[in-house]
């Protein structure tokens, strides 16, 4: 025989040994055949070999396969999608994606296995509900596939689909810098003290409730702190000028504020719905009907044919000796039972819930019978009893170890052995059992779909942020108290320094002269001044000047007594007054005059009224009056010499008496004999 006829034999006896391994998994055989890549009587490798060689037949008709049992995570009708991306990469591409449990890893050699049975170069990818799992290439040179795999598990985020894995997989692998990326995101993420991870690519339940909450909080807690902020400061400041402004522009105000502080509000609602605008989660892939029921409808038709159905896409240490004993069994058993050894999984049609696969295997197959169901890789047994005599209680109190076999102790067929036997010995019931209808499972595009911003948490939002504004604000209150409480502490000490009760002759000198020569640059570069303002202004100075020396030179005489010197202060800050706003008061304070100009007036007490006249005063003695201003020098007074600046000869004793700054200038004058 020639070359290629040995060629040709030997690929069609493959093909033959491929089939028939296909027909033993799905249950239709009862001999496996024997293994040339693993040795004799080895379950495991044979369980390997049976699973890759289903996934290649799968393979064989399609290159790119999804597993039936994922349909919430990634339906089988996404198949063109993957396809799609599998084209850019330019070479042959073979995709399964399983079940995680079921997927292996680069260790496991499920490609290899697969790459064995199908013959076929090119790259082979495995992905499992948590993403991509090993890259393979056979007979193809795909220069960086290692690399993108590396650089698409460190760069993508755990919410990731399937199919955005495979497509970042994809643009790695075709940007031609798969190496470069790869050390990049090693470097950012990688590290077994590195916590820092991507970002999400989707809003989860999860993040709709933060996100709800947080608008609730904003739409009651901007506006409404804004709002009480403004009116607080309103109000003080009202307070403050003591003009009533509340009765005209202010009590226009409010109604403004309010308004404003609702649009607002208004604006918040507008900018969070742009903001936090996702209407569902994920990557849109939503199952369709046939997604949902193609693994039932598999398990169903497995189970019309032999009672005991072991999955093909997963390994198992069932091997066809033990599954033909097991058959054997079952039929000899008082009462029906199915096996189905099928992994479950949150993602499976029935959300992983053996009583819904129980329900719909039963309205497939129309028959009673103890369902029982075991994870091939996992060990776990459930046990799900649909209109047959068996005591319930009995199949609820069997032991532990035919609730879960574990692999390290007992193999699955071990176990299912042993669990047989107790179902031969398990006592009748007088009525047969019907299980409680279990609730449907979630609708997978319910699932994906986000409940809507304004629901949920938005009102408890509301509510916090509410709280949390009264809180806000009784603390800006008090910061506000405090920082005022400083300021007037500060201005207390400035004003006392600029005005104290009993200043020392050499302080007076000092201001003095310092007060004439300020007052006489301000003068010399104003400009613009209302004539009576400057005319003021110009005689202050000029009385200033007569009483620390009788000229006008600036200079202080020595003989200048501490009234002359307090009244030249006095004067010249009154023009400075004049100067820096010419519509001050013409009145000094008559309880210390170096607090400068009154507020106003006093008014004088009715005709026939005891009370004393009270003079004008400042501002802040209008409040809390300040002592009496006391200078040194005065005849028969205590406290060291001071005396009541009232009881010191000259014309500042006429401000106690109520004089302006006007009369005050003339008496200086007058007693100068300068007219």
């Amino acid at each position: 025989m020639s070359r290629t006829g040995v060629v040709l034999v030997t690929r069609w006896l493959a093909a033959l040994f491929a089939a028939g391994t296909v027909l033993l998994a799905t249950g239709g055989a009862h001999a496996a055949p024997a293994s040339s890549a693993a040795p004799a009587g080895s379950a495991a490798s044979a369980d390997a070999q049976s699973q890759s060689a289903y996934l290649a037949e799968q393979l064989r008709r399609d290159p790119v396969y999804i597993s039936d049992q994922l349909p919430r995570a990634v339906p089988r009708s996404t198949a063109p999608a993957f396809a799609a991306e599998a084209k850019r990469l330019h070479v042959p591409t073979y995709l399964v994606v399983l079940p995680l449990h079921t997927s292996g890893g680069p260790d496991s050699g499920l490609l290899a296995g697969i790459h064995d049975r199908l013959g076929r170069k090119g790259l082979y990818v495995s992905l499992s509900e948590m993403g991509l799992m090993d890259v393979q290439t056979y007979g193809v040179s795909v220069p960086g596939a290692q690399d993108a795999q590396t650089a698409t598990s460190y760069e993508m985020p755990t919410d990731a689909t399937p199919r955005e894995e495979f497509r970042h997989f994809v643009d790695v692998l075709t940007s031609g810098q798969a190496n470069q990326r790869a050390d990049k995101a090693r470097a950012a993420y990688g590290g077994a003290y590195n916590s820092h991870e991507p970002p999400a690519l989707h809003t989860s339940q999860t993040d709709r409730e933060d996100q709800s909450f947080l608008t609730g909080v904003a739409v009651t807690g901007v506006p409404l702190t804004a709002l009480l902020i403004a009116k607080y400061a309103v109000r003080r400041r009202r307070l403050r000028r003591e003009e009533g402004e509340a009765g005209s522009p202010g009590g226009r105000r409010w109604p403004l504020l309010e308004l404003g502080a609702l649009a607002l509000a208004g604006l918040l609602v507008f900018t969070a719905s742009q903001v936090f605008d996702d209407t569902t989660t994920g990557d849109g892939s939503v199952p369709t009907a046939a997604d949902m029921r193609a693994r039932v409808d598999r398990v169903a038709e497995g189970l019309r044919h032999n009672p005991l159905y072991v999955d093909p896409e997963s390994p198992s240490s069932l091997d066809a000796g033990r599954r033909a004993e097991l058959r054997r069994r079952i039929g000899t058993l008082p009462v029906p039972v199915l096996i189905a050894v099928v992994p479950t999984s949150t993602d499976d049609e029935s959300q992983g819930d053996e009583d819904r696969l129980a329900k719909a295997l039963h309205d497939r197959l129309h028959r009673d019978a103890l369902f029982v169901f075991a994870e091939p890789t996992g060990g776990g047994i459930e046990i799900v009893n649909y209109g047959t005599p068996v005591d319930s209680a009995y199949l609820y109190g069997r032991p532990r170890d035919l609730v879960y076999a574990d692999p390290t102790t007992g193999p699955l067929g071990s176990q299912l052995d042993k669990l047989l036997t107790y179902l031969s010995k398990a006592p009748k019931s007088p009525h047969a059992d019907q299980p409680y209808p279990p609730r449907p499972a979630p609708d997978p595009a319910a699932e994906q779909r986000l409940p809507g911003l304004f629901s949920g948490d938005f009102r408890a939002g509301l509510f916090i942020g509410g709280l949390a504004t009264l809180l806000l604000f009784g603390l800006v209150v008090a910061v506000w108290a405090l920082a005022r409480s400083l300021v007037r502490g500060h201005a207390r000490s400035l004003a006392a320094a600029a005005a104290p009760v009993q200043p020392r002759p050499s302080w007076l000198r000092r201001t003095a002269r310092e007060e004439v020569a300020v007052l006489t640059g301000e003068l010399e570069t104003a400009t613009g001044l209302p004539e009576k303002a400057r005319r003021r202004a110009w005689e202050c100075l000029d009385a200033a000047a007569l009483l620390v020396d009788g000229d006008s030179d600036g200079l202080i005489d020595d003989d200048a007594t501490p009234a002359s010197l307090a009244c030249a202060i006095v004067l010249a800050r009154a023009g400075r007054a004049a100067v820096r706003e010419p519509s001050a008061p013409a009145h000094i304070c008559h309880r210390n005059p170096l607090h400068g100009t009154a507020v106003e007036p006093a008014p004088k007490p009715p005709a026939g009224s005891r009370r004393a006249p009270r003079g004008p005063v400042c501002a802040a003695c209008l409040k809390t009056p300040g002592e009496m201003l006391r200078l040194s020098g005065a005849e028969g007074s205590g406290r060291q010499g001071y005396g009541p600046y009232a009881e010191h000869p000259g014309p500042l004793a006429s401000l106690a008496k109520g004089a302006g700054i006007d009369q005050l200038t003339r008496e200086v004058r007058e007693s100068f004999g300068v007219h």
